[in-house]
């Protein structure tokens, strides 16, 4: 044999060997395709529940679970339970506060001087009471129902026609929160159910959304409700009061409501003010509840007891961004 050559079985045995090597190199590659594709689906699952629009959050792991489960339930389970005044609707615009449904009655022509001013005492005093993150909820309960008493009597003092409520809707500064089009409608469209329960006026702020186009057959409100004699002047309001500490009952009280949405396990809650949690305590089966919370006013004060509170808290947020954002992730669009 000559120098240079190899035996055929020295040859075959190097020829199984880069056979071998070649193999390992193939499954490394292959393993490393799988291992590429697996974080790929991995990053994407993650980014999936990466929505932009959410900061703020007191527990954004847990945020984010309940988000995925509602997805994967669907659009079928969602229930969404709101309060209406600052909101729904806008605090402030260009730095000037937006009124409630109360204070579209106080600022409009449906009101005497003498009952705006003495609307605007009660105000004074009582809501700084309302905000004061001092007071428990038992010592600010009775102050509560002494503020909604006494305005309820100031209004019926005026004997409010009811075919004016309109016009005074429609003269007020009153504005939902930039968005609203979007929210309104896409609950809508995916037969989603929005329940409203205000300490508010009901017939005004149902007026607030018919004028604005979104009072949609999906919509449902629960409220103060004035009383309106034969001849469409105001007498009283209508059932027990609802302020802003007792919705929790309010939403017992309808439980044959939340019955025909026993389906709908998963709820979106959006409210402004401490009172606003309880607002689903009607629900049935309750599997899931994502609770954003608006924080207006009093921000630094406040921000501790918000973020306690609300999974999710929007500060100075004038606009719908976060809701939308949560609803066309949970929904699939």
């Amino acid at each position: 044999m000559e120098e240079g050559e190899v035996s055929g079985a020295e040859n075959g045995g190097n020829e199984r060997k880069v056979v071998k090597n070649r193999k390992r190199k193939s499954n490394r590659g292959q393993n490393s395709d799988s291992d590429s594709e697996k974080g790929r689906h991995q990053l994407k699952r993650r980014k999936k529940c990466e929505i932009p629009e959410l900061s703020n959050l007191r527990d954004r792991e847990r945020v984010e679970q309940i988000l995925t489960s509602m997805r994967n339930a669907g659009p079928n389970t969602l229930q969404v339970i709101s309060d209406f005044d600052m909101t729904l609707t806008r605090f402030s615009f260009n730095g000037k506060r937006c009124p409630t449904s109360y204070n579209i009655l106080e600022h409009s022509k449906l009101i005497s001087e003498d009952c705006k001013a003495k609307l605007k005492n009660l105000l004074d005093t009582y809501y700084p009471i309302e905000i004061d993150s001092t007071r428990s909820v038992e010592e600010k309960l009775p102050l509560m129902v002494e503020w909604w008493t006494k305005a309820h009597e100031l209004l019926v003092q005026q004997k409010i026609i009811k075919d004016d409520l309109a016009l005074a809707v429609r003269e007020s500064e009153a504005m939902l929160r930039e968005g609203y089009q979007q929210f309104f409608d896409h609950l809508h469209q995916l037969s989603v159910p929005l329940l409203i329960f205000s300490a508010g006026v009901g017939d005004v702020l149902e007026e607030v959304i018919r004028q604005a186009g979104v009072f949609h057959p999906n919509v449902k409100v629960f409220s103060n409700y004035m009383d309106f004699d034969e001849s469409g002047v105001l007498r009283a309001f209508k059932g027990e009061l609802i302020h802003i500490y007792n919705k929790r009952e309010g939403a017992l009280l309808n439980t044959e409501h939340f019955k025909e949405l026993q389906s709908r396990c998963n709820v979106l809650l959006l409210g402004d003010s401490l009172g606003d949690l309880n607002m689903a305590d009607g629900v049935m089966d309750l599997e899931n509840i994502l609770k954003i919370g608006y924080l207006n006013d009093k921000v630094d004060e406040r921000r501790e007891s918000y973020l306690n509170s609300y999974d999710i808290v929007l500060e100075k947020d004038e606009t719908m961004d976060v809701p939308n954002a949560i609803l066309r992730y949970i929904t699939g669009q």
